[in-house]
Formats: C-alpha cells, sequence, structure tokens
C-alpha cells in the first residue's frame, strides 16, 4: 500500500479536535470549515547517526505533524510553549489576507511566545491550493520544528492533470548531531562561519549512505502502473538540494503552491524555502529491482558545507517478495549534477511556468508604480574590541540587502506600525536603489563593510512593484533563495551579469511567468520580479538561507491600509505575545 495523504508512518496525524464547525467571513464572501490544531511545543530525545539528543519538537513528533485543509477553510492553531527557547511558527506561503498577526517572523509580526505562555494562529486560507509547509521563524529552531502543510481544492474541484493514486509529503531537512541553536551562537561569537550539518534527511530519516543510519530510511512503496504525486518540500536551513528518483521520471506539476505547465525530468533542483509537486508513474510491471532516491547540495558560494547525500528507498510491492529478499534485489542509484552545476539549475528555473489559463490565470501586473533596485550579498563587519574574529582578514561575516544589514527590533514591527509607534523602532527610508553603485558581478569593492540599521520600504495600498534582486561578488558570487511574506510574484526574468535597465526589460516575460513566494537569485547574476501590493500589512523579506538571515541579508515592507474595509489590516488578537 502506497503512503496516504492524511496518514503516514512519517507524519502521523494530529488530532483534528473540532473538525466540523462552520466559519463565515463576510468580508471575503467565503464559507469553509474551521479546523483546530494543537501544536505543543516540547523536548523530545531523538536518534539520529547513533546519535541521540534532545530536540525541540512539535507533539515529540520530528519532522512535526501534518497540517490539512482546503481553500477556503479557517485554521485555528493553538501553539503552547513548553520549552526555554522562545518560539514563533510561520505558515510559509500563505498569504495572511488581513491577518498578518499571524503571519509568525518573530519581531516582526509578533513577539515570539515565551515559556509557558500560548498563542492561537488565526487566519483563512484564500485563493490558493497545492503544499506549503510550517516551520519555527526565531533562530534556528527551524532546523527540528518544521512539517508539511497541505492545501487541498475545494470540494469538487479537480487538479489540473490526472488524480494520482496516492499523494506523498516528502520534506528535505538538515540533522546536526550537536544543538543547532550553539552552532549558530557559537558563529555569531567569532564571526566565522557555522559548523555544517553531519547530514541531510528525508522526513527526518538520514538513509542507507550515512553512518549508523540504514535502519532510519525513508522508504516510498508503490505498485506498479500507478501515479504517485510526490509533494517535495525543501525545509533545510543551508543549502539548495538536487533531487533524482533512479530510472523514472518525474513530472513537475506545481511549484510553491501555484500549478505550472507540467514538464517531464530526471532530476530537480530545490531551494530552501521552495515546494516542488511532481507526478511520478510507476513502471507497468514489478521491475525486481529497487531503487534509490537522492539529494545533495546545489552549491555556489565559498564557504564550506555539508558534502553529503540523504537517500530513501522506492519499492514496488510485490506478493512474492518477503523483506529480506527485497534487500537481495539489484538496487539502482540514480546520477545527479556535479555540485556546482549553475547551467542545469538555470536550465531547470526557466522551464517553470504559469498555467496561465482560464481557471489559473497569470495575474502579472503590466504596469508599474514603484521600482526598486536591491543588491544582494555578503559582506563584513569590524571585529569587536578584544577580540579575535573568524572572517576575512580578521573582520566578522556579514550580510546585507542594498549595504543596509538589518538589525532585529525588540518590539515586534507590525505592532509598532499598527499603533503608530514606529519612532525609535524602524525608519521609513530603505535605499530603493544601492547607494554606493559599483561593478556587482566583477572585482568588488576595497570597502565590504555593511552599515547597519532597521529601515522599512513604506507601498501605499495596491502598488505594483518591480523588484530587481542583483547578486554581488563581495567574498564571492552566491546563488541567494529570497522568500518574501504576505505575497505571491511573478519572476518575470533573470539573467547573469549585471542587471542592464537599457536593454533586459524587453526580454521579461509577461504573459505565464512562473509565480512563486521563493525565487533564487543566481549567483553571479539577477532576477526581476513583480508583485501587487494588495495585502495590508509589515511584511519579511530574506534569504532563506538560515545563515545569511542570521547575518543580517533581510528587510521589510510596510503595506498601507486601502480605503475599502477588506484592504485594512485587522486589529491584533487579544492573546498576542508580549516582549
Amino acid at each position: 500500500m502506497g503512503v496516504s495523504l492524511l496518514s503516514s508512518p512519517a507524519f502521523p496525524r494530529i488530532v483534528i479536535f473540532s473538525f466540523i464547525t462552520l466559519y463565515l467571513i463576510p468580508e471575503l464572501a467565503l464559507a469553509g470549515i474551521t479546523r483546530h490544531y494543537k501544536f505543543d511545543i516540547k523536548l523530545q530525545n531523538v536518534t539520529r547517526l547513533c546519535h541521540t539528543k534532545s530536540i525541540v519538537t512539535v507533539n515529540g513528533q520530528f519532522p512535526g505533524p501534518r497540517i490539512v485543509a482546503r481553500e477556503g477553510d479557517h485554521l485555528l492553531i493553538k501553539v503552547v510553549n513548553h520549552v526555554q527557547n522562545n518560539i514563533s511558527i510561520h505558515w510559509h506561503g500563505i498569504r495572511q489576507l488581513q491577518t498578518g498577526w499571524a503571519d509568525g517572523p518573530a519581531y516582526v509580526t509578533q513577539c515570539p511566545i515565551q515559556t509557558s505562555q500560548s498563542y492561537v494562529y488565526n487566519f483563512t486560507i484564500v485563493g490558493q491550493r497545492g503544499t506549503l509547509f510550517w516551520h519555527a521563524h526565531i533562530s534556528w529552531l527551524r532546523a527540528t520544528v518544521y512539517g508539511p502543510l497541505i492545501i487541498l481544492p475545494k470540494r469538487g474541484v479537480p487538479y489540473p492533470f490526472a488524480k494520482p493514486y496516492e499523494e506523498v509529503p516528502i520534506i528535505f531537512g538538515e540533522w546536526w548531531n550537536v544543538n543547532p541553536e550553539a552552532v549558530i551562537s557559537q558563529a555569531l561569537q567569532t564571526g566565522g562561519g557555522p559548523n555544517v550539518s553531519d547530514a541531510y534527511t528525508i522526513n527526518g530519516l538520514p538513509g542507507p549512505l550515512y553512518n549508523c543510519s540504514a535502519k532510519d530510511t525513508f522508504k516510498l512503496k508503490v505498485k506498479p502502473g500507478k501515479t504517485y504525486l510526490l509533494r517535495l518540500i525543501n525545509a533545510a536551513l543551508n543549502d539548495e538540494l538536487f533531487f533524482s528518483i533512479a530510472n523514472h521520471s518525474l513530472t513537475v506539476v506545481e511549484a510553491d503552491a501555484v500549478y505550472v505547465k507540467p514538464f517531464e525530468t530526471n532530476t530537480l533542483l530545490i531551494a530552501p524555502g521552495q515546494t516542488t509537486n511532481v507526478v511520478l508513474k510507476t513502471k507497468p510491471h514489478n521491475p525486481n529491482a529497487t531503487f534509490l532516491m537522492t539529494a545533495r547540495p546545489y552549491v555556489t558560494g565559498l564557504g564550506t558545507f555539508d558534502n553529503s547525500t540523504v537517500a530513501g528507498i522506492l519499492e514496488y510491492e510485490s506478493p512474492f517478495h518477503s523483506a529480506a529478499s527485497i534487500r537481495n534485489l539489484p538496487l539502482f542509484k540514480p546520477s545527479l549534477p556535479s555540485l556546482n552545476d549553475t547551467s542545469f539549475a538555470t536550465n531547470f528555473t526557466n522551464k517553470l511556468r504559469s498555467l496561465a489559463s482560464a481557471q489559473f490565470p497569470a495575474n502579472v501586473p503590466q504596469k508599474v508604480d514603484g521600482h526598486f533596485f536591491f543588491t544582494i550579498g555578503l559582506g563584513t563587519s569590524p571585529c569587536q574590541q578584544n577580540h579575535t574574529c573568524q572572517g576575512p582578514n580578521g573582520t566578522m561575516f556579514a550580510a546585507s540587502i542594498n549595504n543596509v544589514s538589518f538589525v532585529q527590533s525588540t518590539t515586534a514591527l507590525l505592532q509598532a506600525h499598527f499603533f503608530g509607534q514606529s519612532n525609535g523602532v524602524y525608519t521609513p527610508d530603505f535605499p530603493i536603489t544601492p547607494i554606493f553603485p559599483f561593478n556587482y558581478t566583477n572585482n568588488p569593492p576595497n570597502n565590504t563593510m555593511v552599515s547597519n540599521g532597521t529601515k522599512l520600504v513604506v507601498l501605499p495600498f495596491n502598488t505594483s512593484v518591480e523588484l530587481i534582486m542583483q547578486d554581488t561578488s563581495i567574498l564571492g558570487a552566491e546563488s541567494h533563495p529570497l522568500h518574501l511574506h504576505g505575497f505571491n510574484f511573478f519572476v518575470v526574468g533573470q539573467g547573469f551579469g549585471n542587471y542592464d535597465p537599457n536593454k533586459d526589460p524587453s526580454k521579461f516575460n509577461l504573459v505565464d511567468p512562473i509565480e512563486r513566494n521563493t525565487v533564487g537569485v543566481p549567483s553571479g547574476g539577477w532576477v526581476a520580479i513583480r508583485f501587487q501590493a494588495d495585502n495590508p500589512g509589515v511584511w519579511f523579506m530574506h534569504c532563506h538561507l538560515e545563515i545569511h538571515t542570521s547575518w543580517g541579508l533581510k528587510m521589510a515592507w510596510v503595506v498601507l491600509d486601502g480605503k475599502l474595509p477588506n484592504q485594512k489590516l485587522l486589529p491584533p488578537p487579544a492573546d498576542l505575545p508580549k516582549c
């Protein structure tokens, strides 16, 4: 039997304790089921790679429980913190229309939930269906606090592809034998790069290519002649990943919970924060073999990385095979691209196109109200006096957008905005173009020091935005997966070298560009996105490589209220955590 959508050994089903309460939101003219979940944040002993340690989990599960809902459903998720760490949860990719208080990034839309405190995340899924995920959004707790968020279409609405026999979430992660909180703490103290993970995982399991891990292997059991929808999620902290299944092709049908024009591939690339749905068609007859499904990193930077491979096993069910005989079957391994295969990465991302159909249109902003140009990359900060630092030339590593390394406030930015108390919390003067232009992808400037500040961009409601994000070669060119909270955006163009405002816009795709919430800024190149700022609130944007976010590669947008009631941010809930 294949792994079903609602029950899987890797993701035990969470108890839904009030399943059929109807809830109406007049402003959105949507009726849907209210689904209640409870997340208990608690410590749990977990053993991987023959190392047992206590990790922060949701409901004692690693990875955490699966959330399943339908488009139009209302979610009430009570999070209770039983650990010493502060916690907040982000519902990655959910637009949070008017409900920015439920978005989750600590000190941006909320203060974190402190020990023995709780908070109910209260939001409705509007106009979205597909695969997303949830994860902790404070420090590096995302290393163990994450899980799938599956949004089914409304009842009676089919997929724009053949209905699969089974649906299987496959979530990639990283495992450290030590506490990841100690890893980032040490890195920030020394100014150097962090220690890398000890393994990658599939559904929390490292697989047979790692020491002491043969029994900790994810197995996908399939039947011949069936189709399976694999819901792929990259929850790893610091690595983009190539993924392939030996001797099987995959058909990509969705990215970041948006349907795409289907295309076949043997291998795909998925960055942290991205999701990709693929259809796997099994062989018509039992092949009397087993097949590895493997993932390993796509690497563009100069820093150290976890150069290892996670593997699961695809097994065909057969009444004639015992567990012992399956172990004796031939085992085929896929061939993955080389670690730095930027050509493959570029070709793969160029194949992604929106359906742009009557039912699923690509509403690309055709006119632009606000043009922005952001440089994305690494830099340095001076070492503190009487300290020894391990960054370049005795400095500390830093990261920035337009040379501003974001300083995290100790007050939630959304609260400061909503109550008109931004004075001393943030300033609305984030530079919309680089202050010091230079040849971004050639020789870096002599001065690699970043500036620091809590600066935001303020947008009037419904502004149409075009944003060019340019990688820089300061401390080496590198790919950066940038995630925008609160919005989907259209990737209208990308290229290598420096963006040319005179020539490159003529090549933009304004017909069927891919719609995403997380996009890779190419190593040594640029990407152009467009979105409509139709969601009031304060919205975080950051690199989804956790180390880069820790170093300051982040900023935020303030979208002001519109004139109509359904264009205004709703007031904060009574149980909103306090700092």
